[in-house]
């Protein structure tokens, strides 16, 4: 098939690469020029793992096309994806969908034969019976569908969730689009995906009230975690014990930093303006959110406490700083109150991460990014594990730290209390 990707975001580039992995001709839209060309040069222009390979062999088999031509794409396109960001308007839980609605405008200026307009951007409830009003005001009814198909990738992981999704979700008031959406899918299908099908308005609801449903999880996983805390229990072994339960499953609880990325902060909020909206009160994920926000603020006051509140002069090294491994998002990420927290105090602040160097620290004479561990380790009084990279799992923190009194305040328990206990290695975790 012809497949016109519009956006070249986190979802439309690794979507639009992978449908072109699949045997599918895919354009792939941005009005970016700069990141059009360094997509042509097969440079990805987001981290994610094996990404650059797929751009790259499918880029050089002609299936995959970079272009800042939108005409040109809806035209030669038989199925057209909306895949721009949808970011939450500043001081409130609205989602700014006003890029959706610049591409629907865009799209009706070009359709001349009949197309299906795919909404793979997270969006509220009702957000394709108004991309249906705008692009109907100029195009006639049988010359387009929209429909609705939610994207569940998540970040490092995202080419894995493509090829074997769980569940592929198609949702349509027209029914003849559901088999076109399942030819476009089959080779996922004939692996075991499942092909669910549902209204436009209950796909869009579904994408929200999963990404709720996982947020509420690790909520619910962290909050319990303080109460072992206080308790002398492991969550670890709270966390098997529910995770065991079929009903339950074990993903998303294991106790940690606050929820962060692209997704759950965003969705959570979307999800209680939009029921705020229809007068539906939402109190299990308002709390959720409050819980979420406030967890960032205890953690800091865990890192004084085990300072004994003395932060001024301390030398303390972070190790990771994007929201979870495998990534270099920063969104929402629990690094960028804690960072913020130790400078004000006035501690020494160092930080590594493989993902290099961030943008989101402003320039501070007390904050620095080493690109090795050795040098980011070196001299501290108190490591942070942020973030749960492969490179931190294993790290022999008596060769890399040569004083005797140092602490490590590990937030993704990755590293085991009694081995911590026989080093004499002054040790503290999440809910143990």
């Amino acid at each position: 098939m012809k497949i016109c990707m519009i956006g070249t975001g986190y979802v439309g580039l690794v979507s639009g690469t992978c449908f072109a992995d699949l045997g599918n001709k895919v354009y792939c839209v941005d009005k970016d020029k700069t990141k059009i060309n360094k997509l042509k040069n097969a440079i990805s222009t987001i981290y994610e793992p094996g990404l650059d390979d797929l751009i790259r062999n499918n880029f050089r088999a002609k299936r995959l096309d970079f272009t800042d031509d939108l005409k040109k794409a809806i035209k030669e396109s038989q199925i057209i994806f909306i895949c721009v960001g949808t970011p939450t308007k500043k001081g409130s839980n609205l989602v700014d969908l006003s890029q959706v609605y610049s591409v629907a405008k865009s799209i009706s200026k070009f359709i001349k034969s009949y197309k299906i307009i795919v909404t793979k951007s997270t969006v509220p409830v009702t957000t394709g019976d108004e991309i249906e009003k705008i692009i109907g005001k100029k195009i006639k009814k049988t010359l387009f569908d929209v429909i609705s198909n939610p994207e569940f990738l998540r970040e490092g992981e995202a080419i894995r969730d493509f090829k074997y999704p769980d569940r592929i979700i198609i949702g349509s008031n027209n029914k003849k689009t559901f088999k076109k959406m399942e030819l476009l899918y089959e080779p996922l299908i004939k692996k075991g995906a499942k092909f669910l099908c549902t209204t436009r308005k209950g796909a869009e609801l579904i994408k929200y009230a999963s990404n709720a449903f996982l947020a509420t999880k690790i909520t619910f996983i962290n909050e319990l975690a303080n109460l072992c805390e206080t308790v002398g229990i492991n969550v670890e072994d709270i966390s098997v014990g529910m995770g065991t339960d079929a009903r339950i499953g074990s993903r998303f609880l294991r106790a940690g930093p606050a929820y962060g990325g692209s997704c759950f902060p965003k969705d959570t909020k979307g999800l209680v303006s939009i029921a705020d909206k229809f007068k539906s009160n939402l109190s299990i994920v308002k709390s959720v959110i409050k819980s979420n926000q406030n967890r960032k603020i205890l953690l800091t006051k865990r890192i004084s406490k085990i300072l004994n509140n003395k932060i001024k002069n301390r030398k303390i090294t972070l190790l990771g700083v994007t929201f979870k491994a495998n990534t270099d998002d920063m969104r929402e990420s629990s690094s960028l109150v804690l960072i913020p927290y130790l400078l004000k105090k006035g501690a020494i602040v160092k930080y590594h991460d493989p993902s290099g160097p961030k943008k989101d620290f402003t320039t501070n004479k007390n904050l620095k990014f080493e690109r090795t561990l050795p040098k980011a380790c070196e001299n501290a009084d108190l490591i942070i594990i942020n973030t749960e990279w492969d490179e931190y799992k294993s790290i022999d923190f008596k060769k890399l730290i040569k004083k005797n009194n140092f602490k490590i305040y590990d937030l993704r328990n990755l590293y085991n209390n009694k081995e911590m206990v026989k080093r004499k290695i002054k040790y503290y975790s999440i809910g143990r």
